[in-house]
């Protein structure tokens, strides 16, 4: 038997969803004197190893040939301009974004697993992890073909596992109601099909098994990880297999303190404070920020605003402080409630801390965060580019108002916290880690 520190490698989507939930499992493993490295695209450049951990970078697809000293000024352009193009994909129906959307993201992924693959593998070699962690939605061949065993973990929406007990994975249709679903499945695999046959070949190709039919990711044999909390979970209508452990939730330890400004300490009384983030993408999108600083800026509450991307191309309200990036953990402790796109992270994290939300979705699993969160009364969801000014303001005043539901939500945060989901997911990761390394 050893009793070495392990070396863990974490792979996880660019996105600051799967990036971060990874840097809070990995934080305690790092506190627990193992190694830990990510893996991580190299716009994540000098953001990790300031934590403590080691960056092995990765390029998903091949640099700009004009790239140089204008790439900052670039990349706001190219929030600009995929906000420009693709905003009008999220005003229709889920199941009209599948070929709209859905598919050319999947594309992309895997068109960024493809390309990465010679530098995973050299990563891998260099490493030599005990184990691999990765937190994404499309398979990545150097993981699943290496010596050591690899764990995945879901972050998104837990309908990512799916089955026929729940609603289709994108769709944000209802639990109570399965009339639509089997139209909504029907309408993926079509859209999907020959993506997936292609991807499969390559993945084939590359020496991993085959992808399960339709999928366009293992599940490992070993040990698989998933981000949601027991009290919002699907597991009655979707049982899983043993290799499955729930973390309730994954919430960082590693961001900065933030200073309540006088504004909100010293605010009237009676004004709610409340937490304002729509994630990179959605607070990228300047009609629709201004649309939310318009309505919210007229009620007696005040705002904490994540301005994101696009931060200098509008004004808060008067009732409003904000910056470009916020130390959201630090936040959402503080405040009454938080409106938000539905991303995972943030979803689970207004969970573990008992606040009430307003759900404005996007795209992806934000519709089924979304639904789920009304369905359970634990927020309300709203139409993000066809809401009322009434219908926000209603939401507000009922959500602020319900005592009950207040109460609720403390005594499920209370039990989430108890869970201690960073400790529960890397328990499981340094299990595996250990097992393979007493068997060298």
């Amino acid at each position: 038997m050893t009793d070495r520190p392990l070396t863990i490698l974490f792979w996880p989507e660019s996105a600051y969803g799967p990036t971060n939930q990874c840097v809070g499992i990995g934080k305690v493993l790092l506190d627990r004197g193992h190694r830990v490295v990510f893996a991580a695209e190299s716009s994540w450049k000098g953001k990790l190893e300031p934590l403590g951990f080691e960056e092995e970078l990765v390029d998903l697809a091949a640099p700009p040939e004009d790239a140089g000293d204008g790439a900052e000024e670039d990349a706001g352009a190219f929030w600009k301009e995929f906000i420009k193009e693709t905003a009008p994909e999220f005003r229709k129906p889920t199941i009209e974004q599948l070929s709209t959307f859905i598919q050319p993201t999947f594309q992309a992924l895997i068109d960024g697993a493809v390309y990465c693959e010679p530098r995973l593998r050299e990563i891998v070699e260099k490493v030599k992890p005990d184990v691999i962690v990765e937190d994404n939605v499309v398979c990545f061949p150097a993981t699943v073909t290496a010596d050591a065993p690899f764990v995945r973990i879901v972050s998104c929406n837990p309908l990512e596992m799916k089955g026929p007990g729940v609603a289709p994975t994108f769709s944000g249709y209802p639990q109570a109601d399965p009339s639509g679903w089997n139209e909504f499945r029907s309408a993926f695999a079509s859209v999907t099909g020959d993506m997936w046959n292609t991807f499969n070949d390559f993945v084939v190709a590359s020496g991993a098994p085959a992808l399960p039919e339709g999928e366009f990711i293992h599940s490992s044999d070993v040990a698989n990880l998933y981000v949601y909390p027991q009290e919002a979970d699907y597991v009655a209508e979707r049982p899983l297999d043993a290799t499955w452990t729930r973390m309730d939730s994954s919430v960082r330890s590693t961001d900065e303190p933030y200073e309540m400004p006088a504004k909100v300490t010293d605010r009237p009384e009676g004004s709610a404070l409340i937490y304002l983030s729509l994630g990179s993408l959605g607070s990228a999108d300047v009609d629709l920020m201004k649309r939310l600083i318009d309505v919210l800026g007229r009620t007696p509450h005040t705002f904490i605003v994540s301005k994101g991307p696009q931060h200098t191309e509008y004004e808060l309200a008067d009732n409003m402080v904000g910056a470009e990036f916020l130390p959201q953990i630090q936040i959402i402790p503080e405040v009454d409630l938080v409106i938000t796109h539905g991303g995972n992270n943030t979803i689970t994290e207004a969970l573990h801390f008992g606040k009430p939300m307003i759900v404005l979705p996007l795209f992806w699993d934000q519709y089924d965060n979304a639904q789920r969160m009304d369905e359970l009364g634990f927020g309300k969801r709203l139409a993000t580019y066809a809401f009322t000014d009434e219908e926000m303001v209603e939401a507000l005043d009922s959500l602020l108002g319900d005592v009950d539901l207040h109460a609720r939500m403390a005594t499920n945060a209370e039990a989430i916290q108890a869970r201690k989901g960073t400790e529960v997911g890397a328990d499981v990761i340094e299990k595996v880690a250990r097992d393979y390394a007493n068997s060298q």
